[in-house]
């Protein structure tokens, strides 16, 4: 991942940066690394989904454990010229930048609380679905939901996570949430 992070153009680390910057500041549930990684392979270069979230990871920490020692901008930028291999001029320019504009905002926000330890829920969808037949049974018909819950792990990295569930199932599913939704109308 470290060599890849040499083929992102300029544009495209600014924004990660940003994103990574904005989600330590609770401002957004975490890093669409699966989007970005579409534009950044669209833009013509070779990277993949898994070396860009151990960037992202690695930014996050970065930043986290800048604020945790409260680094002004010089002595984050002399600890990041220190390391065994040096980053590309461009990559620690947009660190500069990124931490000398929004770096205190993080301090503040880290010593506000720890992050959450568990993922954060963004979104849900579901469809409903029938099966009519497979490879060992001529006729199915079983109607199925499918639900897809988008979340924001710790790290700040969404994923997708999809299940399936039977009719009666999911009855029960939409049962619990009007019990959740009626206790915390009454909070």
């Amino acid at each position: 991942a470290a060599d890849k992070i040499r083929l992102i153009p300029q544009d495209f680390f600014a924004e990660l940066c940003e994103q990574i910057i904005q989600h330590l500041n609770h401002k957004i549930p975490g890093i669409n690394t699966a989007e970005l990684c579409q534009r950044i392979q669209t833009s013509g270069v070779d990277i993949n989904i898994g070396d860009l979230a151990k960037i992202a990871n690695t930014l996050s920490f970065l930043f986290s454990t800048a604020a945790r020692n409260n680094l002004s901008t010089e002595e984050l930028v002399t600890t990041l010229g220190s390391g065994v291999s040096p980053l590309p001029k461009h990559v620690v320019q947009v660190i500069r930048h990124v931490w000398n504009e929004q770096g205190k905002a993080i301090a503040v926000a880290e010593d506000a609380g720890n992050m959450a330890t568990m993922g954060q829920f963004v979104d849900m969808k579901w469809k409903l679905g029938v099966a009519m037949s497979s490879d060992t049974c001529r006729s199915l018909k079983y109607p199925y939901v499918t639900v897809t819950l988008t979340v924001a792990e710790p790290s700040g990295q969404i994923t997708d996570r999809s299940f399936e569930m039977t009719i009666p199932q999911f009855k029960n599913f939409f049962r619990q949430f009007k019990e959740m939704a009626s206790v915390l109308e009454t909070v």
